[in-house]
C-alpha cells in the first residue's frame, strides 16, 4: 500500500518542491506516524531528566530522540510532533507555569534537525551543524525573548535578563559532547531501523576523521575559554552583597556601622545606619571592597512608624510587622533609599581582607574612606 511504503528519495538540500511534497507525504505514511508516536513517547519520558546548571538553564537529553525521529519522518511531521510533545510533556511532567509560546522551542528544534538530516547523507558535519543551529537559533535566539515575556506576563517579574551569558556558554560547551553523543546513537540505531524496513536514502558516514576531531577540539576549547572568561567576568563584576541572607545583611551592616562611627566620632551609632550597597573583589585579589551609604535616622519619623507598627501588631492586623532599628539596619540598598526615615548623609568605601572572613564576619579591617555631605557641602 502506498501509505505504508512511501518511497523516499535522496535530496542534497531541502530547497526543492519535491522535497516538501515528500515531507508532506509522510503524514499519510502509517509507518512514519507510528514511529513518530514512539519518538513522542520517548521524548515525554525524557523530559523530567535534566541537570540544573543555573536559573532556567538545564542540561537535557531529549535532543537525542528528537534528532533521530526528525531524520526518519521529516520536517512536517517533526513540527507537529514538537507541538504535541510540548503540550503532553507539560501535562505529564509539569515544570513551572504552562506558557504556550514555549511550544515554538520544541517545534523549532525538531524542524531544524529534520532540515539537516531528512532524506540526505548522514555525516558528522551534518550532525554537528544541526546541533549547532538548534543551540544557536532555538536555545539562544528564540528562547531568550520568550523567557523575557514569560517572566513579565506570567510570573509578573522583571528580573530576567535576555541573553544570559551562562546559557550561551552552556550551549557552546555542550555542543562537542552532544555531537559525539548523536554520532554514537545514530551509528547504533540506523542499522536497526534499516533491518525493520525503514529505508533511509543517502550515505551513512558516521566515522569521525581527523578534521572532525580537530573541529570538536576547537569548539571545546572555545567553549571552555568562554566559561573561564565568564567566570572571571562574573566574579569581577558581581556584588556579593546581593547574595546576603537577611541575617547576614543585618550583621554586616551593623559591623560596618560600628566601623563608620568609630572613624567619625561625631556620628552617634544609635542614630546612624550604614548600608552595604555592594561588595566586590577581583579574581586573585586578597581584598574585598565595600561601597557604603551612610544615613542618619530621623528619630521623629522613626518613633511614629515604630509606634504604628506596635499598635498594628497588638491589634492582630494581618501582615503587621515590627519596625525597629534592626529593620533599618537590615535594609538592602533599594529598601534604604525608599524609607524616608533615613536621611542620606554620606558615602564610604571600606576594604577588608577577604581571606580572613569567618562565618558572617566582614574580615580584618584594612582601610576606610568616608565622605560626609551636610547641607550639600562635602567634608572629607
Amino acid at each position: 500500500m502506498q501509505r505504508n511504503t512511501l518511497n523516499r528519495r535522496y535530496f542534497q538540500t531541502p530547497f526543492s518542491a519535491d522535497y516538501w511534497r515528500q515531507a508532506f507525504g509522510e503524514l499519510k505514511n502509517t509507518r512514519s506516524l507510528v514511529f513518530a508516536a514512539l519518538i513522542l513517547a520517548l521524548r515525554i519520558a525524557m523530559k523530567p531528566l535534566r541537570i540544573p546548571v543555573a536559573t532556567d538553564v538545564n542540561i537535557t537529553f531529549g535532543f537525542i530522540v528528537n534528532a533521530l525521529g526528525s531524520m526518519v519522518y521529516g520536517p512536517v511531521v517533526a513540527l507537529l510532533g514538537g507541538a504535541v510533545s510540548d503540550t503532553l510533556g507539560y501535562l505529564v511532567s509539569p515544570n513551572g507555569v504552562y506558557f504556550f509560546p514555549f511550544i515554538l522551542l520544541e517545534m523549532g528544534g525538531s524542524f531544524i534537525f529534520a532540515l539537516f538530516l531528512y532524506s540526505t547523507d548522514i555525516t558528522p558535519v551534518r550532525l554537528i551543524l544541526s546541533k549547532f543551529c538548534v543551540n544557536l537559533f532555538v536555545n539562544i535566539l528564540l528562547n531568550e525573548p520568550i523567557m523575557v515575556v514569560y517572566y513579565r506576563d506570567v510570573l509578573h517579574l522583571t528580573t530576567y535578563q535576555p541573553f544570559v551569558l551562562v546559557r550561551i556558554i552552556k550551549n557552546i560547551v555542550m555542543l562537542p559532547l552532544e555531537s559525539v553523543i548523536l554520532m554514537i546513537v545514530f551509528r547504533a540505531v540506523i542499522p536497526a531501523l534499516t533491518s525493520v524496513g525503514y529505508r533511509l536514502p543517502g550515505k551513512m558516514e558516521l566515522n569521525y576523521t581527523k578534521k572532525h576531531i580537530i573541529l570538536l577540539i576547537v569548539l571545546f576549547v572555545i567553549g571552555a575559554g568562554a566559561v573561564m572568561g565568564f567566570q572571571i567576568y562574573d566574579y569581577n563584576n558581581k556584588s556579593f552583597s546581593a547574595d546576603y541572607t537577611a541575617s547576614e545583611r543585618l550583621e554586616k551592616n551593623r559591623e560596618m556601622n560600628a566601623w563608620v562611627t568609630e572613624q567619625r566620632p561625631e556620628l552617634k551609632p544609635e542614630e546612624t545606619v550604614t548600608i552595604i550597597e555592594s561588595a566586590r573583589s577581583a579574581v586573585g585579589s586578597k581584598e574585598m571592597t565595600y561601597e557604603l551609604a551612610i544615613y542618619r535616622i530621623d528619630m521623629e519619623k522613626y518613633q511614629t512608624k515604630h509606634d504604628a507598627a506596635e499598635a498594628d501588631i497588638a491589634a492582630g492586623k494581618e501582615g503587621a510587622k515590627a519596625y525597629t532599628t534592626d529593620t533599618l539596619n537590615g535594609y538592602s540598598k533599594s529598601k534604604a533609599t525608599k524609607d524616608d526615615t533615613l536621611i542620606r548623609i554620606g558615602t564610604g568605601t571600606a576594604v577588608t581582607d577577604k581571606n580572613t572572613m569567618k562565618d558572617q564576619s566582614i574580615g580584618d579591617r584594612i582601610s576606610m574612606e568616608i565622605t560626609m555631605s551636610w547641607g550639600g557641602e562635602d567634608n572629607p
